[in-house]
């Protein structure tokens, strides 16, 4: 194709960060570029089988990585209209107050960020609107202060979940409806509707929703913005990288490679970048030129550094009774967040994740032969699985960084102990509460199928980091704004930004951040 139009916006990739400020932008009437490396997902029953998403991996990027040893590995990536929220299980949590702040961990120190909680608080709220939160404010004793309730009821626990929460509550825990962005009409049974879009199935975590429930960013931000005759996206662009005017002061033109593998050049006022926290990194260090011969917005040195994913553990105990729930992604417990009696220091969260089937634990058993009771078939034991994540906070390292070698492969270098203690703790105290939860006690399986077989460095569904932003241009390759410091016309809107990550999923901030900036790109564009 030729371009030879000059567009107001480039933004480059459709995922939580991305689409959600193509959406905020759409109604300016500007003009809007989306350049998207993927396709739409096809629409097939593969969708929802748990061999083709979890064993084969069928959706995932056919690409490797290399580890600091230089060694391959498949990342936990998908290029598809909507970026990763494709795949991801609508957990939409606000980070707590205390994570803006400096926070001290066994490992280390967790930096603030240059902006408060109550900088994003309005825009969390707008963010919980725009994408169909379930919830309910007031629950969880460790989120911070709301100017607005969410817009939809919590999700209602299936009994046997329901039964969790009172069994957590008798214990003096205070476990909350988890917030989930779905498409969901509940009756007064919680059942769905006859016109509910979501019809509460078992296929909500890391399986595309192909009825368009999920709350992923092409369905609520992308597609509603293209229905403006002032936005235009291209799918099959890979950009490969920007490029400056002489002074390196402004970006002129995205150069990407297209589907029939030909290059085309982009040019706009603005570009944003919004490839994923490895990606974006990427896509700045390969557009290095004279004028930044580092990469782009890095003359700090921090572009690719500081690396995160979380420290997750995903985890299925087995219930003395049977677990007949299909949508259990509805209870999250955050009571030793923030630390514990026996421990100064922050464990993390605990959530439950979607309902495991007997083929994803066939894809677990050759890793749990000998560990589970012999007379107890998968099929059963899958019937009785109840399945949770644990997720505690990654620290920002300098040395966890992204770099590309000479052969233009990308390398990921990764300390995987980093700051694991608190989820250590974090699953001994879920552990020792089994026997109370009806759970057989030595039964808490690793179920890693979720986290990419096992590989915590291809675990890259919580990526962040790689391009924070700051009040220093020293420390920092971003301003507050997420503009480079280093260039007038450069943005960053995913969770590249984030300076510390937290211990909660970060697509809410992801998307509220995105919406925040929207509005800083909207007021400079008029």
């Amino acid at each position: 194709m030729a371009d030879d139009q000059h567009y107001d916006v480039i933004i480059i990739g459709t995922g939580a960060g991305g689409g959600t400020l193509a959406h905020r932008l759409a109604p300016t009437g500007r003009r809007i570029l989306i350049l998207e490396r993927g396709d739409y997902l096809p629409r097939e029953r593969d969708n929802w089988d748990s061999t083709a998403v979890f064993v084969k991996g069928t959706y995932r990027a056919p690409e490797f990585w290399c580890d600091k040893h230089g060694n391959e590995f498949p990342p936990e990536v998908n290029y598809y209209v909507g970026g990763n929220t494709k795949f991801y299980g609508a957990a939409l949590f606000r980070l707590r107050p205390e994570d803006f702040g400096e926070l001290r961990h066994h490992d280390g120190v967790s930096p603030a960020w240059p902006i408060r909680y109550e900088d994003l608080e309005s825009y969390y709220t707008q963010a919980e609107q725009l994408y169909l939160v379930h919830g309910r404010h007031g629950e969880d004793p460790t989120e911070g202060p709301t100017s607005g309730q969410y817009p939809h009821p919590p999700v209602e626990h299936e009994p046997r979940i329901q039964q969790l929460s009172d069994d957590l509550e008798k214990r003096g825990l205070h476990p909350f409806h988890l917030p989930i962005g779905v498409n969901l009409t509940q009756d007064e049974n919680g059942g769905a509707t006859r016109s509910s879009a979501c019809i509460r199935c078992d296929r909500v975590d890391g399986f595309p929703c192909l009825l368009g429930a999920k709350s992923d960013a092409q369905v609520i931000c992308v597609d509603p913005a293209l229905r403006h005759d002032n936005v235009t996206m291209v799918t099959g662009a890979h950009v490969r990288r920007l490029d400056t005017d002489p002074t390196g002061r402004t970006v002129t033109r995205a150069v990407a490679e297209l589907g029939d593998g030909t290059t085309e050049s982009f040019s706009a006022d603005i570009v944003v970048v919004a490839c994923g926290a490895v990606n974006s990194a990427v896509l700045l260090l390969r557009s290095a030129n004279d004028r930044h011969p580092g990469g782009l917005a890095n003359s700090s040195d921090v572009v690719g550094r500081h690396y995160m994913r979380h420290n997750n553990a995903a985890l299925m105990a087995v219930s003395r009774e049977p677990n007949p729930t299909r949508f259990q992604k509805t209870l999250a417990l955050h009571d030793w967040y923030l630390g514990a009696d026996d421990w100064d220091f922050p464990l993390g969260g605990i959530q439950m994740l979607g309902k495991s089937d007997a083929d994803q634990i066939h894809g677990e058993a050759p890793r749990w032969a000998g560990a589970v009771s012999p007379d107890m078939p998968f099929e059963m034991l899958a019937h009785h699985a109840v399945d949770f994540w644990l997720c505690g906070e990654d620290l920002p390292l300098p040395e966890n960084r992204v770099t590309l070698d000479k052969d233009d492969r990308i390398h990921l270098a990764l300390d995987e102990k980093n700051n694991i203690a608190g989820l250590d703790r974090l699953r001994h105290k879920l552990q020792g509460m089994l026997g109370h939860l009806g759970m057989h006690e030595h039964h808490l399986l690793s179920h890693s199928i979720y986290l990419h077989k096992g590989m915590p460095i291809g675990a890259t569904a919580h990526q962040a980091g790689t391009v924070r932003f700051g009040a220093d241009p020293k420390s920092s390759a971003l301003d507050v704004d997420c503009k480079a410091h280093d260039l007038d016309n450069l943005y960053v809107v995913d969770t590249s930004f984030f300076p510390s990550i937290g211990a909660v999923n970060p697509s809410l901030t992801a998307i509220a951040n995105a919406l925040r900036v929207g509005d800083r790109i909207a007021a400079r564009l008029s």
